[in-house]
């Protein structure tokens, strides 16, 4: 086989990603694993992971240069030097606005699998029936009986830590050993419980990190370090590094490639097949084809819906997979940033153990069960409670001992939950290429025009309402709420601009994630999303991926690709 032809290539090293080049691979499949940044390799390249605060030159806030050259990271959290390097610099890779939006990337091996918050859960039945039975969008070409036995695979693997809590709207999975919550959250989901007759719960946020040790993988326990972000030495936590790189390149099949921009998709109009790919190698701006039997289009949902826009134009000007007219519209995130929080009295004696690196989860109970609101869809709450440490401010206390006395007792304890709500899958809300904006190595830049509308607005109240109402009823004191301004992409979690559906005039993918247009190109990250459910989405993304490998092994073995 000539050194640019493969079976298969997988663009970009995310979650989908890495699924995609482990699963092909681990089939027998010559992968070639396309990144546009650097590589990160695991453990040596994460050189902040055992750093303490005081060794940072700013103890790990951020400074006037940094925010002066991260425009749009320094809108929220992701902004401080303690991860810097695992986000995009984003004079280099600037975009443009129609409404605001804000694009949080991660470009080098391992992608967002290094930074994302590892929440993992199901989408229940309902979520895969919404659209169809509201008449909203499209409907799913797949329901949650099609999902559930790959959502078991992707867990098994993956190592997900959680209860089985026997809740429909919040299905179970295969779980490692929990993490448990602290004395004040199990105090509370009790008078939740108690209080909503059973209606609503509160249990502990499940989380792909392992809580025992798997030397099959490589991988030890959590350490409760909550410091996963910076990279895990360990291999507690799942990310492309940790789990399913090492298992791809075990096979001998994978040939990881980074520093490669993948520009656009080589389409044959005669067999209506994809032949491969063309790539800028971004340091040394030179071009390059590769050639598969099969392409994994997993860059991000932006970024794969760019790819799309940018190939077969000669064909479709609007690029491969834009016959339905679909093509980067139905852009979706989950809107959040808002709930409320407030002091618990009676625990003084108590505090907690280590740095847990998940929260507790209050499932979805709006528009469920017979209740019925002004919007349509749901949301859920994540949180957590804590006692103040040494950072607090002791007003009545300057300076000397006794300031080092006060800041040496913990605080008070708090508990706070904030909304993630489901965002509705609008046609308007779309990505379009701006081709008068070029990025550092002379490409079109996307532009963002999406924002929340009436529905989300009327859930957000209801977001911040409920909240307070439940942490009254359980007791906690001075309950404050908070509608801080959102704006679409501060929950990094895109979805949407390529959907999946049951028509090839109305969306871009079939049920098995093929493009309808290249049957032999597949999407399987937030891009092919239908609709958005109001759970973290990367779960899903893995169980699809893996389920689309399997379909597209079959079909390669049946002459069909």
């Amino acid at each position: 086989m000539p050194e640019n032809e493969f079976d298969a290539i997988v663009v970009g090293s995310g979650i989908s990603g890495g699924w995609a080049a482990k699963e092909l691979c681990e089939k027998g499949l010559k992968t070639i694993m396309l990144e546009r940044g650097r590589d990160v390799v695991h453990v040596k390249d994460y050189v902040n992971a055992n750093k303490e605060s005081w060794e940072f030159p700013h103890r790990g806030g951020r400074t006037q240069q940094m925010i002066e050259d991260y425009p749009v990271l320094k809108r929220d959290y992701p902004l401080n030097e303690t991860v810097l390097d695992f986000w995009v610099k984003d004079k280099e890779c600037p975009y443009t606005e129609t409404k605001p939006f804000s694009w949080f990337r991660g470009y080098h091996v391992g992608g967002r699998s290094l930074t994302w918050g590892r929440q993992s859960y199901r989408f229940n039945k309902w979520d895969f029936e919404a659209n169809g039975k509201e008449n909203i969008a499209v409907d799913w070409p797949i329901r949650y009986e099609d999902m559930a036995p790959w959502y078991s695979y992707a867990e098994k693997f993956a190592g997900i830590q959680g209860n089985r809590d026997g809740l429909d709207v919040l299905p179970d999975g295969d779980y490692v050993k929990a993490m448990e919550m602290n004395c004040v959250e199990k105090d509370v989901a009790k008078r939740l419980q108690d209080i909503y007759k059973g209606s609503r719960h509160m249990i502990i946020g499940r989380s792909a990190n392992i809580t025992e040790v798997r030397p099959e993988q490589k991988r030890t326990n959590c350490q409760y370090r909550d410091r996963c972000w910076r990279g895990c030495p360990f291999g507690a936590y799942f990310s492309t590094q940790s789990a399913t790189l090492p298992a791809a390149m075990a096979t001998g099949n994978l040939t990881l490639r980074p520093f490669s921009i993948v520009t656009r998709i080589l389409y044959d109009k005669d067999t209506k097949r994809a032949t491969g790919v063309e790539i800028l190698d971004a340091e040394t701006n030179k071009t390059h084809v590769y050639k598969a039997k099969v392409i994994f289009l997993n860059a991000s949902a932006l970024n794969s819906t760019w790819v799309l826009m940018n190939s077969a134009t000669d064909i479709w000007p609007d690029g491969l997979g834009s016959s339905s007219g679909e093509l980067g519209h139905n852009l979706m995130d989950h809107h959040f940033r808002c709930g409320a929080s407030g002091t618990v009295e009676g625990y003084e004696d108590k505090y907690f153990y280590g740095r847990r690196p998940t929260g507790i989860y209050i499932p979805r109970f709006r528009n469920i069960h017979g209740d019925k609101r002004d919007y349509l869809r749901g949301f859920g709450y994540q949180g957590s409670a804590s006692r103040g440490n040494w950072k607090r401010d002791v007003a009545e206390l300057g300076i000397g001992a006794d300031l080092k006395e006060a800041l040496a007792e913990p605080g008070a304890w708090t508990i706070g939950i904030t909304g993630f709500g489901e965002m509705l899958p609008y046609h308007e809300n779309k990505i379009t290429l701006n081709k008068n904006k070029k990025d550092k190595w002379g490409l079109p830049v996307l532009d963002m025009d999406a924002e929340i509308k009436d529905n989300e607005k009327k859930m957000r109240q209801d977001m911040i309402n409920d909240a307070k109402e439940m942490l009254e009823a359980a007791g906690v004191k001075d309950v404050r709420t908070w509608d801080n301004p959102y704006e679409v992409g501060m929950g990094i979690h895109e979805m949407g601009t390529a959907r999946m559906g049951r028509d090839p005039k109305t969306s871009v993918l079939n049920g098995h994630n093929q493009v309808w247009d290249a049957p032999n190109v597949f999407v399987t990250d937030g891009a092919a999303m239908t609709s958005a459910s109001c759970v973290n989405p990367s779960l899903t993304y893995m169980a699809m991926t893996a389920r689309a490998a399997d379909f597209a092994f079959n079909e390669l073995k049946k002459g069909n690709l």
